[in-house]
């Protein structure tokens, strides 16, 4: 398992650094820079701030200094979470625990490690809740499908997915503001201070993945069900929900395991639209607001990470599908 890790980590690594490249890149090639406004600064002092950003050399010199910023030069993955503000909250400090650097942010105090620091811990907690909505969700639908094939409760699980898979999260999220925040009260339509400002945006983009997560839990649990070793074990007396649990489920999930690792990134890289409807202090409105600034390092570094993320993301699926398959080698 170790080497299999490792060689698709090696593999990952010039993924993540092409995609840092090309992103900076198209960055500079986007009309407008960071410092042009409606009342742009004079010429001097706009040459001195692209002097002191580094941004009046080559844009291949620029590539080449920033990739090495961003290039790991430890390992100390304890030092992920630190109090570097002695506030008693663990910050997420990439700069402590692998030596990455991305950057100043143009537009504001902190840095692009301080950005991310504050605002991914939110972004994750929604996804978070919004990938364990979708399980909750989707898997019991799929399974109750797959069990009445043909009958009322196919259809409407299925309706109810493509229902969820053809409504936009943009469409989504107003109608449950409209609902259950603006006209019954029950909960709060933007900010993230308690459950109840969390539980909209989650259930928003939780439903779409729930939708899929549901007609793949469908297929794969029809695929099994047909299969020998279930009617086996249904022939030497087990019960129906011995079957289903033991048997069936695990070899059932298996699309499902390999849907979760781009789904859980998605998730995580896709709540852009979701914390700006819904106010979330995430990493999200961070690069929604950095593309509009022309926050060069700011938006290469979001992508660079949310690259990172989907790259552990699947090599988890990868890792759990062998353990869940048996056939499957690490190789």
């Amino acid at each position: 398992m170790l080497r299999f890790i490792t060689f698709r980590l090696l593999q990952a690594i010039p993924v993540v650094f092409i995609v840092a490249a090309a992103t900076f890149i198209m960055c500079r090639q986007i009309p407008g820079g960071p410092f042009d406004s409606e009342k742009p600064p004079p010429p001097e002092i706009k040459r001195q701030l692209e002097s002191f950003y580094g941004l009046n050399k080559p844009l291949g010199q620029q590539t080449l200094d920033y990739l090495w910023s961003i290039c790991p030069k430890k390992f100390m993955p304890h030092r992920l979470f630190l109090d570097a503000n002695n506030d008693g909250r663990a910050d997420f400090d990439l700069k402590a625990a692998f030596g990455s650097d991305f950057g100043p942010s143009f537009k504001s105090v902190r840095t692009v490690n301080e950005t991310i620091a504050d605002s991914f811990p939110v972004s994750f907690q929604l996804g978070a809740l919004a990938l364990t909505i979708a399980l909750l969700l989707g898997i019991p639908a799929g399974v109750a499908a797959a069990l009445r094939p043909n009958s009322w409760v196919d259809y409407f699980a299925s309706g109810i997915s493509m229902l969820g898979v053809c409504v936009p999260t943009f469409v989504m999220g107003p109608i449950l503001v409209l609902v259950f925040a603006l006209n019954l009260r029950w909960f709060n339509a933007s900010g993230w201070f308690d459950f109840k400002d969390q539980l909209l945006p989650s259930l928003t983009l939780g439903i779409a993945y729930a939708a899929y997560v549901a007609r793949l839990t469908r297929g794969g649990m029809l695929e099994v069900l047909n299969q020998d070793f279930v009617r086996t074990a249904r022939a030497k007396g087990a019960s129906e929900s011995r079957v289903i649990l033991r048997h069936a489920l695990r070899g059932g999930l298996l699309p499902v395991i390999s849907f979760l690792g781009p789904a859980a990134a998605g998730i995580i890289t896709g709540s852009f639209v979701i914390e700006t409807i819904f106010q979330v202090p995430g990493l999200g409105r961070h690069f929604v607001t950095s593309a509009f600034n022309r926050d060069y390092f700011l938006i290469t570094g979001t992508v660079v990470f949310y690259a990172a993320l989907v790259v552990l993301f699947n090599l988890a699926v990868d890792v759990v599908q062998v353990w869940l398959n048996p056939k499957l080698k690490f190789e």
